[in-house]
């Protein structure tokens, strides 16, 4: 969960594989020489079907996925981090008094019965220490993020990447992988408070930061699967007219009016729930504003995603490149816009961050 800042110190780095509903993503960053950093890279879909709600249905086939996807885009190492679906984690920010690390891991079980819905025995828990505080008069005494992951689920993702003839060594939570290839990439130099927004087929994760620290996290149970599927409802198109039309791409037939609107409509739901999202944040929050949006994920790339956040919020708005200041090599494997890639990659590109080792 650490925001890493040497990129290349040793040991030596991990393939980032980010599993996600419709695609599985990798990324692996080598050094060049000097400080130039680059990036293989590559996606791949899986099985309609095969994972569902972030439980993984067929692991043959989505294993499957993996290993193809490695073999074709020539990524090298077999060492990987993982990140989990929202709904198998939680996270929470506590407030303890200060103490020494010893006394803080004694104290943090008993600290997880209190603030995690789980039953411990079912989860793996991690922490970290955001902030010691300083004057008890004037702040609380020791801020930690807590965070517990179901074992079932990562026994599952691992059983995955295993099978595929790779080595699980991290397992992280996405909206935190993104934030470290945005503090890498994007930096947090403005200040101010940054809505990091990762808008897959199946969810949108919302990761709210300040000062380079995640204040507010929340995953929306909808994402660009909802637009595919309220094309179809709304009449003939079959699943890739449906896909074509969430694109941008025109149809060759009658009807294509009736479907943009379709499309417009379901894109304003989902914009409604990240709304009632950054609503919740600024009544739980003071001051609860946000001063900038940055954007990533596949389904960010649906036709018009982008202008209708941008119309719907008066905030500014970025697309979030992770490949900024690293040279993408290799294959075009399963893109062939580059910014297709850059959209569906973040996460992968900060676990690709991560070392062996690291909590």
């Amino acid at each position: 969960m650490r925001i890493i800042s040497g990129l290349l110190r040793r040991p030596t780095p991990l393939v980032g594989i980010d599993i996600g509903s419709s695609a599985v993503k990798a990324v692996e960053l080598t050094a060049a020489g000097g400080r130039r950093i680059v990036a293989t890279a590559g996606m791949r879909a899986v099985p309609a079907g095969s994972i569902l709600k972030g439980e993984i249905v067929d692991r043959s086939a989505v294993a499957e996925a993996v290993r193809v996807l490695l073999g074709a885009a020539d990524i090298r190492g077999r060492d990987v981090a993982l990140s989990l679906p929202g709904g198998a984690v939680i996270a929470r920010e506590i407030t303890m008094p200060r103490m020494s690390r010893a006394e803080l891991a004694g104290s943090i079980a008993w600290e997880a019965e209190r603030h995690i819905p789980f039953e411990l025995c079912d989860v793996n828990l991690d922490y970290q220490v955001v902030d010691r505080g300083g004057d008890a008069e004037r702040r609380p005494p020791m801020v930690v993020l807590l965070v517990a992951a179901k074992k079932t689920t990562i026994a599952e993702y691992a059983a995955v990447v295993t099978e595929a003839g790779c080595v699980p060594a991290v397992v992280d939570v996405a909206a935190f992988a993104l934030q470290n290839a945005c503090a890498l990439q994007e930096g947090f130099e403005r200040g101010g408070v940054v809505a990091l927004l990762n808008c897959g087929a199946s969810t949108i994760n919302v990761n709210i930061v300040e000062g380079g620290r995640s204040v507010f996290t929340r995953e929306i149970a909808a994402g660009g699967n909802a637009c595919t599927e309220a094309l179809r409802r709304s009449g003939t198109l079959s699943f890739e007219e449906a896909e074509r039309v969430k694109k941008g791409l025109s149809l060759r037939k009658a009807g294509r009016e009736d479907a943009e609107s379709v499309l417009r409509e379901a894109t304003e739901d989902l914009l409604l729930e990240v709304e009632k999202t950054f609503d919740f944040f600024a009544a739980s929050r003071a001051p609860g504003r946000i001063d900038r949006i940055l954007l990533s994920g596949g389904a960010s790339q649906g036709a018009g995603f982008a202008s209708a956040m941008a119309g719907r919020f008066d905030v500014p708005l970025e697309r979030f490149d992770p490949f900024r200041r690293t040279h993408v090599v290799g294959e075009q494997i399963g893109w062939r816009d580059p910014a297709d890639l850059a959209a569906a990659a973040g996460v992968a590109a900060g676990l690709a961050l991560r070392r062996t080792g690291d909590r």
